[in-house]
């Protein structure tokens, strides 16, 4: 009979979930409102430049 597998499942999870859960007082946060205009910010301008230099 072969031998069952040690199921580790929730304790790695476990540790994963109070990792993410601690916040870092010093990380760098920005707004997602940012990151979204940076980006349609960011295509207008390759849009641009490609219609200019095409």
């Amino acid at each position: 009979m072969p031998k069952e597998k040690k199921r580790e499942g929730f304790h790695s999870a476990a540790g994963l979930i109070r990792y993410f859960d601690s916040e870092d007082e010093k990380a760098l946060k920005i707004n997602p409102w940012l990151v979204v205009a940076f980006c349609v910010i960011l295509i207008a301008f390759v849009s641009v430049a490609e219609w200019q230099w095409a």
